[in-house]
């Protein structure tokens, strides 16, 4: 025991990364691939959740997990934008050098999150049954998705911790580490899946259920490892207060972010409604979709992530130049990394998509989608590598108005008019969503490049 401990301070004196200086490639490399690998674990949580329940409990079971995302998005996605402004302002004050702010931010940021998750989990339980019945849920798939619902949110603490904490570790250059955590918790998850739903029969409460706990895990694992650190993000209970001018600091740049990931959200829900109106099968086809989505977006999610790291550490030291090489060295590995992954995708889009569910309509449907939509992804590499960069400079507004238009104003047109005066079919449906894509990359990309990152900088020189 006493050799495990000793092992574990260890691991807590490691890890951590000043990109002002050296190797712009190696730095976005060494940060962007345990966190690539790490997202790819983490999306194992729900993807191991849909197969196991698409393959060994019903249809409804695998629409209802699969269709629920919105719904979780909209609470978590609001807590994720608004945490990453907690790790633009720590990645500046980090890369400035002043550690004793980088300590009351750190600080801050853990409270804002515990009194965040008590009242996440009382409004996600309590919006369940109202977002369900809005989303168009067909009858049938409505009391799985309650019971996956309430039990997620029921245990969403874990997520937010978790989530937080990553974030404060990659803000100094430290994506290793949350990827190890990710690791021990998707294999927990996995092998719990199958004990409760197979061999303790418990259905679409077993993998939630399953979820949870692996959630739990990860969220327990940083907070310990953020009590062992000797750097300086190292948790000290005492310390834990509000900051006033680093939760308005945290605020600034992370609400806009917050309000852009829930509207999102909010406008899936709408989205979802369409798909729904199709029945389950296609609801199970976009559902099947929409995990390959998660995974073609992973490496310019990765590299967007190691983006407004290096931007917020170089521009604490008022190094624009270098910031913008940087971003802009992110975003060709991005474009050349999705163009590998989307290959073979299309090639093989019936086996993926029987992967999670073999049906005969199933496949047909999200077959479809993916030849029809899986080219465009290239496009998003543009807005999510470049609004990346513009909020580790702590600029969200811009890129969060942009989106809104992109993603929910010309999308929704899109959609009321597709679906009520021209084909009411689920491809002319579905392309709303590249529709939404490259309008946006284009707005970002003119944008970007028209601005100077370093005007909008949190760390100020004088404090």
């Amino acid at each position: 025991m006493e050799s495990i401990k000793r092992h574990f301070r260890r691991f807590g004196k490691r890890k951590q990364a000043d990109m002002t200086e050296g190797n712009i490639i190696r730095h976005l490399i060494t940060f962007a691939f345990p966190l690539f690998i790490g997202n790819i674990f983490q999306q194992l949580y729900n993807t191991v959740d849909t197969w196991v329940v698409g393959n060994y409990v019903s249809n409804e079971a695998f629409s209802a997990v699969g269709s629920v995302g919105p719904i979780i998005n909209l609470l978590i996605g609001f807590f994720l934008g608004l945490s990453s402004g907690a790790g633009v302002v720590i990645s500046q004050y980090y890369g400035a050098k002043k550690y004793d702010r980088v300590h009351d931010t750190v600080h801050t940021a853990l409270l804002m999150t515990i009194v965040m998750a008590v009242v996440f989990t009382g409004l996600g339980i309590a919006m369940v049954p109202f977002m369900l019945n809005f989303m168009k849920t067909p009858a049938e798939v409505i009391p799985e998705a309650t019971t996956y619902l309430t039990i997620y949110f029921a245990g969403v603490i874990g997520l937010m911790i978790y989530n937080i904490g990553s974030g404060i570790l990659r803000a100094i250059g430290d994506s290793q580490r949350p990827f190890y955590f990710l690791v021990v918790s998707a294999v927990l998850n996995t092998i719990l899946d199958l004990v409760f739903v197979i061999a303790f029969d418990m259905g679409v409460a077993g993998v939630a259920l399953a979820t949870v706990i692996a959630q739990g895990v990860s969220a327990v694992l940083v907070l310990i490892l953020m009590l062992r650190t000797d750097l300086c993000i190292k948790l000290i209970p005492r310390d834990l207060k509000m900051h006033w001018d680093m939760l308005a600091k945290i605020v600034r740049v992370g609400i806009p972010a917050a309000i852009q990931m829930a509207i999102t959200s909010f406008s899936n829900i709408f989205v979802q409604s369409y798909i729904n109106y199709f029945g389950a099968d296609c609801m199970s086809g976009w559902t099947a979709y929409a995990k390959i989505d998660q995974f073609i977006f992973l490496p310019m999610q990765s590299l967007a992530l190691a983006s407004t790291t290096f931007v917020g550490q170089n521009l604490g030291v008022n190094q624009e130049e270098r910031a913008r090489k940087g971003a802009d060295t992110a975003l060709y590995m991005a474009g050349a990394l999705t163009v590998l992954i989307i290959i073979p995708i299309l090639i093989f889009a019936p086996g993926f998509v029987s992967f999670f569910n073999d049906k005969p309509e199933v496949v047909e449907y999200g077959q479809m989608l993916l030849r029809y939509i899986t080219p465009f992804y290239v496009v998003c590499t543009v807005n999510q590598v470049y609004s990346g960069a513009l909020r580790g400079a702590g600029n969200s507004t811009a890129p969060t108005v942009i989106m809104l238009i992109s993603f929910v104003a010309v999308r929704q047109i899109y959609l009321f008019v597709m679906a009520n005066f021209i084909a009411n079919e689920i491809i002319p449906i579905a392309m709303g969503y590249p529709l939404g894509w490259v309008v946006c990359s284009t707005s970002v990309f003119i944008y970007y490049k028209r601005t100077k990152l370093s005007k909008t900088r949190v760390v100020k020189d004088n404090e």
